[in-house]
C-alpha cells in the first residue's frame, strides 16, 4: 500500500536533504511513496514545486492548519526536521497524525529530529557513557524540561502515546557536508567559523578542545531513509520510549579542524595568520559567531560519551569517518565561500524572543 510522507523544514539544510534522499530511492520500498514538504513562504513553495516536490506553506504553530494539512494530504509518516526545541510544533503534528490514524484506520508514524549534545555534561546530562539503548526517556523525565530540546523530546513521546502514534527520535550531532536540497545547503558550525574568521581576519579556537559526535549530511539522510524503509516494510524496530537513535558516525576534534581552517583561509589571503588563536572570551565568541550565550560553550567545547547502537543494529552504514572529513576540509571552506548566502545561523531565531523554530 502506498504511503504519503511529510517532511517539515523542506527548504532547510537537513529537511531539504531528506526530501532529496527520499526522492532518490527509486529502487527501494520508498519508491511508491508520495513526498510532501512544509515550508514557510510562498517563494519557497514555488522553488520546490519547480522540482516536482509537493510543497505546503504551513505555520507549525497553527494547530488547525497542521491538522488540515495532514488530513487533506492523507499523511501517514512525518519526518520533523523544522524545529528540535519547540514542543508546540510536535504536539500539533502528532495530534494531526493521531486524527489521521482514526480517519484512515492504519498506523501513523512520527520521526523527530532532536539534539545529540543534550546527552553530555554540557547539556545537563550526568557524566559517563550513555547509549541510545539506555532508558533515556525516563532519565529525561527525571532531569525535567528546563532544556527546550529535552522538553520537546518528552512532548513527542507522551503526546504520541496518547494519540496512538508510533515515534522515533533521531538525535542529530554536528552535521557537515554540502546538502542536496533545493534550499539551504550548508550546516551551521563550519560556515559560521569561516564567515567569522574572514570578518575578524583571524581563526579563533576555544580554550578547551571539543570532541563532539558528528555525521556527514549524506549519512544522516540515509538514516532517515532507512527508518522510513523499516516502517514501510513493517519491520519491528525500537520505537516510542525505546526509539532513540544516536545519528553519530564518528567524532571530530575542533583543535584538529581549526588549524586546517586557518591554513586554508590564509592561503586564500582571507586571514592574516596561518595559525588559530584562542578566543579572548566566550562572550566575544557568542557575539561574532551569532550563537546564543547559553549554548556557545556547549557548541564549541562539548564532547560527551555518547555511544550509538540502535541505528547500527537496524543496518545503518555511514560512509564518512573523521579522516575523510579532515581530508575534505578544503571542500568545506570552498562550499562556505561559494554558497553561504543564508542568515548567519539557525540559532538566530533563538536570539529573538518571538520565534522558536530552528529549521526550514
Amino acid at each position: 500500500m502506498s504511503q504519503n510522507i511529510l517532511v517539515t523544514g523542506g527548504a532547510g539544510y537537513i529537511g531539504g536533504s531528506v526530501v532529496a534522499e527520499l526522492l532518490s530511492r527509486t529502487s527501494s520500498s520508498i519508491k511508491g511513496a508520495t513526498v510532501f514538504a512544509t515550508v514557510r513562504s510562498e517563494e519557497q513553495v514555488q522553488r520546490l514545486s519547480k522540482h516536482g516536490i509537493g510543497a505546503i506553506q504551513l505555520d507549525l504553530h497553527n494547530e488547525t492548519a497542521a491538522m488540515e494539512a495532514v488530513i487533506r494530504n492523507e499523511i501517514d509518516i512525518i519526518i520533523h526536521t523544522a524545529s528540535s526545541a519547540v514542543p508546540s510544533h510536535v504536539s500539533n503534528l502528532v495530534k494531526a497524525l493521531g486524527r489521521r490514524r482514526q480517519v484512515g484506520g492504519k498506523e501513523t508514524y512520527f520521526i523527530h529530529s532532536s539534539i545529540l549534545t543534550m546527552f553530555g555534561e554540557d547539556g545537563g546530562w550526568p557524566s559517563g557513557e550513555v547509549r541510545d539503548t539506555d532508558p533515556l526517556f525516563e532519565k529525561e523525565k527525571q532531569l525535567g524540561t528546563d532544556h527546550p530540546g529535552r522538553a520537546t523530546d518528552i512532548a513527542v513521546v507522551e503526546q504520541a502515546k496518547a494519540e496512538g502514534v508510533v515515534t522515533f527520535l533521531v538525535m542529530v550531532p554536528t552535521v557537515y557536508g554540502k546538502g542536496s536540497g533545493q534550499g539551504r545547503r550548508l550546516s551551521v558550525n563550519i560556515p559560521a567559523y569561516v564567515r567569522t574568521s574572514i570578518k575578524l581576519g583571524i581563526v579563533y579556537k576555544f580554550d578547551k578542545d571539543g570532541n563532539p559526535p558528528a555525521t556527514h549530511i549524506s549519512d544522516l539522510t540515509a538514516l532517515y531513509a532507512l527508518l522510513v524503509e523499516k516502517i514501510l516494510q513493517k519491520e519491528p524496530i525500537p520505537s516510542g520510549e525505546k526509539g532513540y537513535y544516536f545519528a553519530m558516525a564518528h567524532r571530530i576534534s575542533w583543535w584538529a579542524i581549526m588549524p586546517r581552517l586557518a591554513e586554508g583561509l590564509h592561503m586564500r589571503g582571507l586571514v592574516t595568520e596561518p595559525r588559530a588563536q584562542t578566543w579572548p572570551s566566550y562572550d566575544m565568541a557568542s557575539e561574532y559567531l551569532r550563537w546564543p550565550p547559553q549554548f556557545v560553550r556547549a557548541m564549541g567545547t562539548s564532547s560527551g560519551q555518547q555511544i550509538p547502537i540502535n541505528a547500527y543494529q537496524i543496518g545503518w552504514q555511514p560512509k564518512w569517518d573523521e579522516q575523510r572529513f579532515l581530508e575534505g576540509m578544503d571542500d568545506e571552506i570552498k562550499a562556505a565561500l561559494e554558497s553561504d548566502t543564508v542568515p548567519a545561523t539557525l540559532f538566530d531565531k533563538l536570539l529573538s524572543p518571538s520565534k522558536g523554530s530552528t529549521g526550514a
